[in-house]
């Protein structure tokens, strides 16, 4: 059965012509999909609430566009894509999740200076727009308008040929957010042959996998050595459970490394389960479970404990205890059970070794 609050939603934000409308809508959004959410299956409402925050950014890139005609310095010189990394990227925005964002812009025929400034001013439009509409900036700096994330086509595959060629800590997180990299307004082509450049990087520098790994593996599951779950310990969330760094991304980082060294350039991360179960990289049982793991990570990460803070959604990624019952637990458990295989086998895959 179809939500007709959220498609009077989506018509209106597409006809949003401010910033305070597109605030007002925001708030409007967040405060529906939650009251809708313990009654939804969780793929159907993600898929719903990523639609939605789809349509509020690029209304927000439209509006930006339409602010720089206003201001006399036109449209945009040439074709670009606007990227989404993180959460974004992977099409799981929880309903607080901050900006992680980049552009790459078709190389001009000349002055790429005067190219290079109309999106660095479109981009801060964009940036402080999303910012005013309730979306916190990434805290990493990972933004379109941080000139090392906007950028000429050119000048992104010489940024990657550098990352893969001196793979350091940095360098290699960075290829990690550019692997979830997806575009959602503008000519998606460029982001098409960026991620071609990317994949043809992976294949030229086979051992970029392992030096992936440590990354992949530096969150650990919260489940102790006797299956019991692991709490916080300290502060204000002591008790609460690390939804977002115990379970969500343990699973999310081993499917990815898996999508990545499988060649597979789905960014979703039940997509790339699926697709890496299609082209036979997994078994079909063992996809399943970890569909299933996934599924119930999204839906606590749904849960978690939300924070307006000046006007911003935010979101800990922390759930508290006494939200779980005890059937929840336990399927909570066996997910993460299923999670810690899951990273014995992407160890295995890329070492050779045994975890």
């Amino acid at each position: 059965m179809g939500d007709p609050v959220r498609v009077q939603l989506l018509k209106q934000i597409g006809k949003a012509d401010n910033v305070n409308v597109l605030r007002s809508l925001r708030d409007q959004v967040h405060e529906h999909m939650k009251g809708i959410l313990q009654m939804s299956p969780v793929e159907q409402f993600n898929e719903q609430l990523n639609e939605l925050h789809d349509t509020l950014i690029c209304r927000s890139i439209i509006l930006a566009e339409a602010e720089m005609a206003r201001l006399g310095i036109g449209s945009p010189p040439v074709p670009y894509a606007y990227l989404l990394f993180g959460s974004g990227g992977r099409q799981e925005q929880t309903l607080s999740s901050d900006q992680d964002s980049g552009i790459v812009f078709e190389d001009p025929a000349s002055d790429l200076e005067e190219t290079r400034a109309y999106f660095q001013q479109l981009t801060s439009i964009i940036v402080s727009m999303l910012h005013q509409s309730g979306y916190p900036l990434c805290e990493g700096n990972v933004l379109s308008n941080n000139p090392e994330w906007c950028m000429s086509l050119t000048e992104w595959k010489v940024k990657l040929n550098g990352w893969f060629g001196e793979p350091a800590w940095e360098a290699v997180r960075y290829l990690l957010i550019m692997a979830d990299g997806r575009p959602v307004y503008g000519d998606h082509r460029l982001a098409f042959e960026l991620r071609d450049h990317y994949f043809n990087n992976v294949v030229e520098y086979p051992n970029i996998t392992r030096r992936m790994l440590d990354n992949t593996m530096r969150h650990k599951v919260l489940l102790g050595l006797f299956g019991h779950l692991l709490k916080e310990q300290y502060g204000s969330d002591a008790g609460s459970l690390d939804i977002k760094y115990g379970a969500y991304i343990p699973l999310v980082n081993a499917i990815r490394l898996l999508a990545i060294q499988a060649g597979i350039r789905d960014t979703s991360t039940l997509s790339r389960i699926r697709t890496l179960a299609l082209h036979e990289q997994l078994p079909s049982e063992e996809a399943a479970a970890y569909e299933q793991a996934f599924l119930l990570f999204l839906r606590l990460r749904l849960m978690t404990t939300e924070q307006n803070e000046d006007g911003l959604y935010a979101n800990n990624g922390k759930l508290s205890n006494r939200s779980l019952s005890r059937e929840m637990t336990e399927e909570l458990k066996s997910a993460l059970k299923t999670s810690k295989k899951l990273q014995r086998k992407v160890f295995k895959r890329t070492t050779g070794r045994l975890m």
